[in-house]
């Protein structure tokens, strides 16, 4: 009686299971982790049919290749909760972007600070585009001193982690918030 659930649910580590393991001896390991021994495969999958298990190749790289006790269908639905639940606890860091031109207002620039302050605070990159439009590109300075005072007033949640550059006609910055520890 074998278990094999094969292609339902997909996972990277994928065992070879009962009659699609390769070897002619193998390295038995029951399923409490115990050592039984080196013994033919045929052996191996009467030992687990009899314990109504599946025989899984969980070392094909080892001479004889180590062989394990174990329901197969038990094992890949615990791999498949492990990867949901290590996907679930990942951070995962959205860029957002706040725009600026070379002759914005002090307003409009206090609400840009503002947007990028809520963006920080809620743990995402922030990129800072300002795009120089006809004769602005001649004033680059202004730009930088633009990015230089919308870095200091977010200094306090955010770092700079890629300085101002120019790309084009297009000047950009990355902050990234600042973690609780530093």
């Amino acid at each position: 009686m074998f278990f094999y659930l094969g292609g339902a649910c997909k996972i990277s580590t994928d065992l070879r299971v009962n009659e699609k393991i390769r070897a002619r001896e193998v390295r038995v390991v029951d399923n409490d982790g115990e050592q039984i021994g080196i013994m033919s495969l045929k052996k191996g999958l009467s030992l687990a049919e009899e314990k109504g298990l599946d025989l899984a190749e969980v070392a094909p790289q080892a001479k004889p290749p180590v062989c394990k006790i174990m329901d197969y269908g038990k094992y890949k639905y615990e791999q498949a909760k492990k990867a949901k639940e290590a996907k679930k606890n990942q951070n995962v860091m959205k860029t957002k972007e706040v725009q600026l031109s070379a002759n914005i207002e002090d307003h409009d620039f206090n609400v840009k600070v503002k947007m990028a302050k809520r963006f920080l605070n809620n743990k995402n990159k922030v990129k800072v585009s300002l795009r120089f439009r006809g004769r602005e590109i001649v004033h680059k300075d202004l730009g930088y001193e633009l990015m230089d005072r919308l870095a200091e007033q977010v200094s306090d949640i955010g770092k700079i982690s890629k300085k101002p550059t120019m790309e084009g006609r297009n000047m950009l910055m990355f902050i990234t918030p600042k973690s609780d520890k530093s």
